[in-house]
């Protein structure tokens, strides 16, 4: 009778679980390392990845138009999220006006042009797969390691921020794009006790 081997799971020797968002000096020291590196397209994406908080498929599917108004960087842009079909704002800081708007310059893209198109040729923007890579990239380039950090480090790491400063978990959550304010306490790894005395307080 022929033995069944049983199948290796499929986290075996991975690291599960929720992927830390970055802290502020990770932040500055990727881009620093970024600038002295010159690289122009990553700088945008990594800022922007910061700023807008969003899922990474819907991060590497933006268009140009989606940020650009005329010849100036929108302040603030909105898209519909892939995942939730809801629409979702977020704020573009100068910092990331700049970077993207070099980023834009330098590769001539045009309105219609997907923000961050890929160099395969049979993607026409950079993959989830390829910005996960990307992203390893980047905390690898500071010393961290790339397997406790992943695409959702990107979309935590300024939702977390404001969380610690402002305590204000119904803004965290619009910023987000949830739709329940339990998701946004799972997100951020705080507790149900803590996290609806706060709403308490915050409620307008």
């Amino acid at each position: 009778m022929e033995t069944i081997k049983p199948r290796e799971p499929w986290n075996k020797g991975k690291l599960v679980g929720q992927k830390p968002p970055l802290k502020l000096k990770d932040i500055w020291a990727i881009r620093i390392h970024l600038q002295l590196e010159k690289r122009i397209r990553d700088l945008a994406l990594f800022n922007l990845a910061v700023d807008s908080k969003l899922r990474g498929c819907d991060l590497v599917s933006l268009r140009v138009r989606d940020v650009l108004h005329g010849s100036q960087i929108l302040p603030r842009a909105m898209i519909v999220q892939r995942k939730t079909q809801r629409p979702v704002q977020f704020e573009l800081t100068d910092q990331t006006r700049s970077a993207v708007s070099s980023w834009i310059a330098k590769a001539e893209l045009k309105s219609e042009e997907y923000l961050f198109p890929s160099r395969v040729h049979n993607s026409p923007h950079v993959s989830t797969r390829q910005y996960a890579r990307i992203v390893h990239r980047w905390v690898g380039s500071i010393g961290l390691d790339p397997s406790v950090y992943g695409t959702h480090t990107m979309r935590r790491t300024k939702a977390t921020l404001i969380y610690r400063r402002t305590k204000n978990l119904r803004a965290v959550q619009l910023l987000l794009g949830h739709t329940k304010l339990e998701s946004t306490v799972r997100y951020l790894g705080i507790e149900v006790d803590d996290a609806l005395e706060i709403s308490e307080q915050t409620e307008i």
